[in-house]
């Protein structure tokens, strides 16, 4: 086995939390939470404990366990590996094992629900957002002994959707309440249904309280500047011409192009055409992704949304003998990112924005948005981390006058881009 050697704010962040049952680790991306959540499940030394984490990163987690501890380590993605947990888990009380298992997967595996006195570990606990979603109640349910929660952005900014994190940590504050003393709701009337929705004015109140008592109950937040320098960010906006098409549509809610139809027949239908309008539908951006690519042998990081893209930026990076490495919800393929200098690492934002190590690179290329911050901040965090030593750039490409710039000016703002914008933006 290999030996860990902590760092020093990483030694001080096991000490600080080592007499809480429940802990959570809001740590800023790159500080090491893999090592310091590992390290801390390790120390409560349960016989039984269960990661629950995101899909790309199951393996990740596996090989963690194997290459520093001496747990038995079960991929519960695998259902024959998942009996053979359950069995240990259930009869041998002297066996120590770690089950790995993603978020999806978890609540339709009701076995859990039957272990007893474990360790529950959550990473990227900002999953559990949705109180109402079958993935938190299930985990909800569940009849652990202790928790850890490991998150950069546990509410991205929205207070109201820590309740749930709140409650795993053993605050014993009911959603109501919750609700009463940290958001301010206003009343939406529309026909004859009435509705709760934050104020966008003055969304929340005491916010510091909040704070404090997270802490109480075994929150540690932390931000990179506080304990580590990192190199200087660089943000580089590149703006190309909107086509006809993006124009077309926009006049008359549809389009045809390409053997493909861009039909808008609905807000959410005309904000997604209009995203892959801009996307590889756009000759002049993918001629501006074929200049970048060409303008330096340094590895690259591409985040995109959609399948199409894929295909093409490969196709794209052929040409120009770029090996390729894709993460996305079907391939996590890291071999040319590692072996090769010149490489293009094309990632797909719901896969690859939460999780990845990339720093051999400083180069990021967003040759389209997601509309979603979290996922936004999480991306940039791919290269910006320990063991970056190069000034890091972040390309991004925009088709002037279009629905990619607002959602550019929300995510710099840090909200996401809802329908509400979007409506505001129409007009």
């Amino acid at each position: 086995m290999k030996t860990i050697n902590f760092m020093q704010h990483q030694k001080e962040v096991l000490e600080k939390s080592k007499d809480y049952k429940n802990v959570a680790y809001y740590l800023d991306m790159g500080l090491g939470k893999t090592f310091i959540g590992a390290e801390k499940l390790i120390n409560k030394g349960k016989n039984v404990n269960l990661v629950v984490c995101q899909k790309s990163k199951v393996t990740d987690w596996i090989e963690h366990f194997k290459n520093y501890y001496d747990h038995e380590i079960y991929d519960l993605t695998n259902k024959k590996s998942f009996e053979e947990f359950i069995q240990t888990a259930k009869v041998y009380d002297y066996i120590k094992v770690v089950g790995v298992i993603n978020y999806d997967l978890a609540f339709r595996r009701k076995e859990l629900l039957e272990l007893q006195d474990f360790t529950l570990m959550l990473d990227e606990s900002s999953l559990i957002q949705n109180d109402k979603s079958k993935r938190t109640k299930f985990i909800l349910k569940m009849k652990y002994d202790n928790v850890i929660l490991l998150s950069g952005t546990p509410t991205s900014g929205k207070y109201e959707n820590l309740w749930s994190q709140c409650h795993l940590l053993g605050w014993n504050i009911s959603k109501r309440a919750y609700d009463i003393t940290y958001v301010n709701f206003k009343k939406i009337v529309s026909g004859d249904f009435q509705h709760n929705v934050v104020d966008k004015n003055d969304p929340y109140k005491n916010v510091e309280r909040l704070k404090r008592k997270m802490r109480e109950h075994g929150a540690i937040f932390m931000k990179t500047e506080e304990v580590i320098d990192l190199p200087e960010q660089t943000f580089i906006e590149l703006k190309c011409k909107t086509s006809s098409e993006y124009k077309t549509f926009i006049d008359n809610d549809y389009v045809s192009l390409k053997d493909v139809e861009f039909i808008g027949d609905s807000d959410f239908s005309k904000r997604l055409c209009e995203r892959q309008l801009c996307s590889v539908y756009n000759r002049d951006k993918l001629k501006m992704f074929e200049d970048l690519i060409q303008s330096t042998n340094d590895r690259i990081v591409v985040f995109y949304n959609f399948n199409v893209e894929l295909e093409t930026l490969k196709d794209i990076c052929r040409i120009y003998d770029k090996p390729v490495s894709e993460v996305n919800g079907e391939t996590k393929d890291l071999k040319n990112y590692e072996k090769y200098s010149n490489s293009i690492t094309l990632v797909q934002y719901q896969a690859g924005a939460l999780g990845l190590n990339l720093q051999k690179a400083n180069k990021i290329i967003y040759f389209t948005l997601t509309d979603k911050s979290e996922l936004f901040e999480q991306s940039k965090k791919r290269i910006h981390r320990i063991g970056q030593e190069n000034r890091c750039f972040y390309y991004i490409l925009l088709c002037s006058g279009s629905i990619e710039e607002s959602i550019y000016q929300t995510l710099k703002e840090r909200k996401d881009y809802t329908d509400d914008l979007f409506k505001e933006y129409k007009r």
